[in-house]
């Protein structure tokens, strides 16, 4: 299996990276949100609060 931010081998430890440092480079991205899920935007999301009951 390919590191998804180096492209060389991954590492069992590190899996599915190749190192730390390649891990750690992937968590800053999901930190600063360079990462999104696909979905509606959170605005179109109902949030159950607004039901009665």
């Amino acid at each position: 299996m390919a590191c998804p931010i180096c492209s060389k081998d991954s590492t069992p430890r590190y899996r599915p990276f190749c190192s730390k440092r390649c891990a750690d480079v992937d968590l800053a991205r999901w930190l600063r949100g360079e990462y999104t899920i696909p979905g509606p935007p959170l605005d179109d999301v109902p949030s159950g609060d607004d039901e009665k009951g």
